[in-house]
């Protein structure tokens, strides 16, 4: 039973981590990459859709992107929708393709960057320590209830705290290597 609490957990724990991985890879190093315009929504027909659906990308150079619309009808709310984002990148449209240039990163945009990935760390960490206070109170209950002995609890939570630590790890280890890459880009 507690084994099952703990797999949950480590599950959940583990998703979390996943989650701010991805949500790093959403900021930008001053190198065009597709994964930055992963949560970039454009109004297709009405409808958000994810740009990832409408549309094709080529990196033919270090900082340029080209955006290939699956459906050209769409290159007019693709291209707003990169004007209306926060990238901070400027688009180009040629009538088949959306040329982005990503800019210069400067000293004080990289330090806003850094402030942002350190928010999303924050609530990385906050989202393992929620799955951890869930995973406990579980164990507790299980306790409380003569389900399992007050020694296999204990030794459950001490697992809990083992796998939440770990986890906070991993995700500190990606805030260090994204903030590198960030001031080191």
């Amino acid at each position: 039973m507690i084994s099952d609490v703990l797999s949950d957990a480590t599950t959940r724990m583990s998703k979390a981590v996943d989650a701010a991985k991805s949500d790093f890879s959403n900021v930008r190093t001053g190198r065009a990459n597709p994964a930055l315009f992963s949560s970039l929504l454009v109004q297709y027909y009405g409808t958000p859709t994810p740009l990832q659906q409408l549309a094709s990308f080529q990196t033919p150079e270090a900082r340029t992107l080209l955006i290939t619309p699956y459906d050209r009808g769409a290159l007019n709310d693709i291209e707003k929708a990169l004007r209306d984002s926060d990238i901070g990148a400027n688009p180009a449209n040629d009538g088949n393709v959306i040329r982005v240039v990503m800019p210069e990163l400067t000293e004080e945009r990289r330090k806003e960057y850094v402030k942002i990935v350190h928010g999303k760390a924050e609530d990385a960490r906050v989202s393992v320590r929620n799955v951890r206070r869930h995973a406990k109170e579980a164990i507790e209950k299980l306790v409380k209830d003569g389900d399992v002995g007050e020694d296999d609890g204990k030794r459950g939570e001490k697992d809990l705290d083992a796998a939440t630590k770990k986890h906070i790890d991993q995700v500190d280890e990606l805030l260090k290597n994204k903030e590198a890459e960030l001031l080191g880009a």
